[in-house]
């Protein structure tokens, strides 16, 4: 387990009849489109994670927060003038920290009810839930011969918590030699 540092993080949020052209406005600026219920597009830098209908997180490790707003702003205002959505800089907001390894998916099921499976629940997939009674969002990057990886976005303010829930829950779901 490690965090992810200082990852830019802004929130899209778009109404439904503003939804087509922003999806092409943000596509163009992301060079991905924005990503279908449950899924992440893009490779890297920037990507972005469905949260819901008309709502987008678009991570940049390569960016600031500031940066990453301003630039998503100016391409949404761009084709009409006036934004065509709602874009917020919350990469304070939340920790990223990157789980992985041969017992990361056991460690994941035993605080959650996501199926994680690999059938369910593969890599380029993301959903929000409940771990360990913290509201989490849970993507899963890779599948490797040593096991899933995924990121977990925890509100700082959970952070410590969650860790320390990983850490007991790690010994617990790690085999005994």
């Amino acid at each position: 387990m490690r965090e992810l540092q200082f990852l830019a993080q802004v929130e899209l949020r778009v109404n439904e009849e503003d939804e087509q052209a922003a999806a092409r406005m943000a596509g163009e600026f992301l060079g991905c489109e924005l990503p279908p219920p449950g899924r992440v597009t893009g490779r890297g830098s920037p990507y972005a994670l469905w949260c819901g209908p008309g709502w987008y997180l678009i991570v940049d490790p390569n960016a600031t927060g500031r940066g990453l707003h301003t630039a998503l702003s100016t391409a949404l205002g761009g084709e009409y003038g006036s934004l065509c959505g709602s874009v917020v800089d919350v990469s304070a907001q939340r920790a990223i920290l990157e789980l992985s390894g041969p017992a990361a998916r056991d460690v994941l099921a035993h605080g959650c009810t996501l199926d994680l499976h690999p059938r369910a629940f593969g890599p380029g997939d993301y959903a929000q839930t409940l771990l360990a009674k913290a509201t989490v969002g849970i993507h899963q990057t890779a599948e490797t011969d040593d096991g899933p990886v995924y990121r977990l976005l925890v509100r700082s303010s959970f952070t410590d918590y969650l860790v320390r829930w990983l850490l007991d829950a790690t010994e617990w779901c790690t085999p005994v030699d």
